[in-house]
C-alpha cells in the first residue's frame, strides 16, 4: 500500500507534542514525513525538518509558505498536523481545509465557538477531514469501554465522574517561568487555563465512552495563585442529552499527582474504570459481581479495542502509540474507510463551547448553562 503524505507545523525541536505526533504518523508506515514547517524561526524550522529526514525543498519556513509550496504539488500532502500555538489553530485549519488537505489539528481546535462552527462547517463544505487530536481516546482499553457501554454490559450510563489533575504547576515560586506562566495568560491562553488545557480531554472522554453529549454544565473556577489571571482549578458538573450525570475536577495545583487523568462510568448493571497511568488495563464491576480487570492484547476484546492493541499481552503501550491510534483512523478515513471512534471538527468545537459556558457559568456562582454549541442546538 503506498504511504500517505504527511506535514507538520508547530511541533519543533524542543517541543513536547511534537515527538510525539511524528512517532505516531509514521509508527505503522501509513504516511511519509514529507513537509513541514516546525518553528517560528524559519531557518531553525528548516534546519531541523531536514535533519528529521523532510527534503529541501519542502522544509518551510512558516505555514503560509508551506501552503503555497503544498498545495498545487501533484505529490501534495495528504494530512496535515497543526501543532502550533492555540490561537493559529483556526487561520491554519482553515486555510489547508480550503486548500483541499485534511488536518489534524492539536486541541483546542479554535479559541472561539464561532470559529469552531466554521471549521465544521468549512469541513462539511471542502469534503476534507477535519481531526482533533483528542488522543486518549484512541487507547485501546478506552476503546473496549466505549464498546461495552454501546453493547449494553453496563447497562444505561447514569453516572459519569472524571478528572485530570496534576501538580506541577503548584509552585507558586515558579509561576513566572514562561513554560507555565502563558497557560493563564488571557492573551496568549483565551478564556480558560485549567479547564481549557487539561479538562476538555476529560469532558470529552466522558462524551465518548458513555457515547452521548454535554447539554447542561455548572462551573466553579479557582485561581489559587494570586498571579494567575486565569483559572489553575476548576469543578465542573455536567447533564448529558441522556440523562447521564457527570462530574468533572480538573486542576494543575494537586501537587502529588503526576498526570492524574481517569474516568470512571456506572450504569444499571455495572461499572467501569480507566486511568491513564495504567492505561492497559480497564476495570469492571458488574452489579453485585466481583471486580474484575480487563488486559489489554486478552482474547475476547470487542473489535475496536483488538484492532487498536499493537503488542502482545502484558507489554505496555504508551502515549506516542495512542497518538499512532488517531493516525490509523486518519489514514483509514482519508482512505474512505470511516472510523467512529475519529475525534473531529464537531468534538473540537462542542468542546469550545463547553469552554465559555464553563466560564460564564464560573463568573455567575455556578448557575447551569447550556452548553451546546449553537449550531448543535
Amino acid at each position: 500500500m503506498t504511504k500517505l503524505k504527511w506535514g507538520m507545523i508547530g511541533g519543533g525541536e524542543g517541543s513536547q507534542i511534537g515527538p510525539a505526533h511524528r512517532l505516531g504518523a509514521q509508527a505503522d508506515g501509513l504516511f511519509e514525513f514529507s513537509a513541514a514547517a516546525l518553528d517560528h524561526r524559519p531557518e531553525q524550522g528548516r534546519e531541523y525538518a531536514q535533519r528529521l529526514g523532510v527534503a529541501a525543498d519542502r522544509a518551510y519556513g512558516d505555514w503560509q509558505e508551506m501552503l503555497a509550496g503544498e498545495k498545487h504539488r501533484e505529490d501534495r500532502i495528504d494530512l496535515v498536523t497543526v501543532a502550533t500555538p492555540n490561537a493559529t489553530h483556526f487561520e491554519i485549519t482553515k486555510a489547508f481545509l480550503e486548500a483541499g488537505i485534511n488536518v489534524l489539528c492539536e486541541k483546542p481546535m479554535t479559541m472561539t465557538v464561532e470559529e469552531g462552527e466554521e471549521i465544521v462547517r468549512v469541513a462539511e463544505k471542502t469534503g476534507q477531514i477535519c481531526a482533533v487530536n483528542y488522543c486518549y481516546s484512541a487507547y485501546p482499553m478506552v476503546r473496549q469501554a466505549r464498546a461495552m457501554v454501546r453493547a449494553g454490559e453496563i447497562g444505561k450510563v447514569r453516572l459519569v465522574v472524571t478528572n485530570f489533575s496534576h501538580g506541577h504547576h503548584g509552585d507558586a515560586t515558579d509561576a513566572d517561568n514562561p513554560r507555565v506562566r502563558w497557560r493563564y495568560d488571557p492573551a496568549m491562553a483565551g478564556v480558560s487555563g485549567q479547564f481549557a488545557d487539561c479538562g476538555i480531554h476529560a469532558l470529552h472522554m466522558a462524551s465518548f465512552i458513555s457515547d452521548d453529549e454535554v447539554e447542561t454544565l455548572s462551573a466553579d473556577f479557582a485561581s489559587t495563585i494570586a498571579s494567575r489571571e486565569l483559572e489553575d482549578d476548576a469543578m465542573v458538573n455536567f447533564r448529558m442529552s441522556g440523562g447521564t450525570v457527570g462530574r468533572l475536577w480538573t486542576s494543575s495545583v494537586a501537587i502529588g499527582r503526576q498526570h492524574g487523568f481517569d474516568i470512571q462510568v456506572f450504569g444499571e448493571t455495572g461499572g467501569l474504570r480507566w486511568a491513564s497511568e495504567q492505561p492497559n488495563q480497564l476495570i469492571y464491576t458488574p452489579v453485585g459481581g466481583r471486580t474484575q480487570i480487563i488486559e489489554k492484547g486478552e482474547g475476547g476484546l470487542h473489535e475496536d479495542a483488538q484492532r487498536l492493541s499493537r503488542v502482545a499481552i502484558a507489554h505496555p503501550e504508551g502515549f506516542p502509540l495512542a497518538v499512532a491510534n488517531i493516525y490509523c483512523d486518519l489514514a483509514d478515513a482519508i482512505r474512505g474507510e470511516t472510523r467512529d471512534g475519529l475525534p473531529t471538527a464537531s468534538d473540537g468545537v462542542r468542546s469550545m463551547a463547553a469552554v465559555h459556558t464553563a466560564v460564564a457559568s464560573a463568573k455567575e456562582n455556578g448557575a447551569w448553562m447550556d452548553a451546546r454549541p449553537p449550531i448543535f442546538r
